[in-house]
């Protein structure tokens, strides 16, 4: 893989590998991020899809390999009692497929924890932040609600802004709609796809086909622990070239 300068990517994946235990989960992941660009991941359960996104956001150790936001090598073959989180913190924001927000904090409570106790922002500067954002996705009226009374899609409309608010390089994003009701997945794809107009670098585990054709610049097709092809939405979910990445259309666009 040829060296790249600072601004050629914003995210290098190189040689991952992870285990756990016996069983291999990732075998040797290569993958370069460009700046604004959105990718999606899709593959079956067990792939490591979602294994990639833990170890980017510093979830997991990593076995081999290297982790590089804007040139900047915060994971080299990560060893135990290493702290990292802090700063990936700062660079990386994620969102689950469970929406992770505290029931014992309103949405502004949870939407300013981490920016004023992880990067010292000042709790005013934060809470403008935080309503700024809030309106963006339709919630400003929900500053003081607390999360047992917000729909599953307005928890994870929250879990987006909270992790916008710590203002990332770049957005990860694991099967954040398979815990919702059909009828709630649109307003939170809504959110993402405002997000990848507006620029933001993305990287998104899904199974929607459709948000896959509109948003993603680059479709990853993973089995295995390894990637099996990769290409543009319109060349890999019309013309895969592999039999596993056909097989496996085949299935889900059946579904």
């Amino acid at each position: 893989m040829s060296k790249a300068t600072e601004n050629d990517f914003c995210v290098r994946i190189v040689d991952l590998h992870k285990s756990f235990g016996n069983l291999k989960i990732l075998r040797g992941i290569d993958l370069d991020i460009k700046h604004k660009e959105k990718i999606i991941i899709l593959g079956p359960s067990g792939g490591g899809k979602s294994t990639i996104l833990r170890c980017l956001m510093g979830l997991e150790t990593i076995d081999k390999g290297e982790i590089l936001v804007e040139n900047d090598p915060y994971i080299t073959c990560a060893k135990k009692g290493n702290n990292i989180n802090k700063k990936i913190q700062q660079q990386v924001g994620m969102v689950f497929q469970s929406f992770n927000l505290f029931p014992h904090l309103t949405v502004l409570q949870n939407l300013i924890l981490a920016p004023v106790k992880v990067k010292s922002v000042p709790k005013e500067k934060a809470n403008e932040k935080s309503m700024e954002l809030l309106k963006k996705v339709g919630l400003e009226d929900k500053t003081n609600e607390y999360p047992s009374r917000l729909s599953g899609g307005q928890k994870q409309r929250v879990a987006i802004v909270r992790a916008l608010v710590m203002d990332p390089k770049i957005m990860l994003f694991d099967e954040v709609t398979s815990a919702l009701d059909p009828e709630l997945v649109g307003e939170v794809l809504d959110v993402m796809v405002d997000l990848a107009r507006g620029g933001m670098t993305m990287l998104v585990v899904t199974h929607h086909i459709r948000f896959a054709k509109d948003v993603g610049d680059r479709i990853i097709f993973m089995d295995g622990g390894k990637i099996v092809e990769q290409g543009t939405p319109d060349i890999l979910l019309s013309h895969p070239e592999e039999e596993r990445t056909r097989q496996f259309l085949c299935n889900i666009l059946e579904e």
